[in-house]
């Protein structure tokens, strides 16, 4: 389909070309090793310079975007529709709403969120708390991107009409960045317990929903 033909699909037919492209690997193309390498060359780069804060930054928003991204597609099988949806342009659809190229984004978006992070947590950007700061201002960023997804590309979709850049700001990108700059300033050991619950939680409810009820 044209782009014009993608804004102008309803939704029933938007949520069938998602579901159509669901883990269908006749659509996988070969930008997405390069793309997994440099992620891989990102976080080995990270250990060998031990910034164990800007990592724990990075897996805890990605542990979070697994939830959120397992949520949607459990909204779908309930109510036949996602929240949001990739109809077309992914070389391999993971859930309904996330494509491996969006998932690969998000694995190194904490990380990179937090190198704008002074060393010090008190102090205030703009007369604000600086984490706070950061946290809305890269979760803006990610609301717009995604105004351009959905207006520009056909790409992207927000499936009821209600769902758009104001509930994904505040429901979504904030919490994602939020919890990447409060998990970076943690302890150590704190960190590995909220990263290893949450990656614990998310394998469980895929392999529940997704391997053994085939929900998701």
């Amino acid at each position: 389909h044209s782009r014009d033909d993608i804004m102008e699909l309803n939704h029933p037919e938007l949520t069938q070309q998602a579901l159509h492209l669901l883990r269908n690997g006749e659509h996988f193309q070969w930008h997405v090793i390069p793309m997994l390498a440099f992620v891989m060359y990102i976080y080995y780069n990270e250990i060998a310079a031990k910034n164990w804060r800007g990592i724990a930054a990075g897996l805890s928003l990605y542990g979070g975007h697994w939830l959120f991204e397992i949520g949607n597609a459990l909204i779908q099988h309930f109510s036949g529709h996602a929240l949001w949806a990739i109809p077309q342009g992914t070389a391999y659809l993971l859930l309904v709403g996330v494509g491996i190229e969006i998932s690969l984004m998000f694995s190194i978006a904490g990380l990179i969120a937090s190198k704008l992070l002074p060393p010090d947590p008190t102090a205030k950007v703009c007369g604000i708390n600086n984490r706070l700061f950061f946290a809305l201002a890269n979760a803006a960023f990610c609301a717009v991107a995604e105004i351009f997804l959905v207006t520009q590309t056909g790409v992207f979709a927000w499936v009821y009409p209600w769902w758009g850049a104001l509930p994904v700001f505040v429901t979504v990108y904030i919490p994602f960045f939020l919890t990447a700059m409060r998990c970076h300033d943690w302890e150590i050991a704190t960190q590995k317990r909220f990263i290893g619950g949450l990656f614990a939680l998310d394998a469980v409810l895929l392999l529940v929903f997704g391997v053994g009820l085939r929900w998701i």
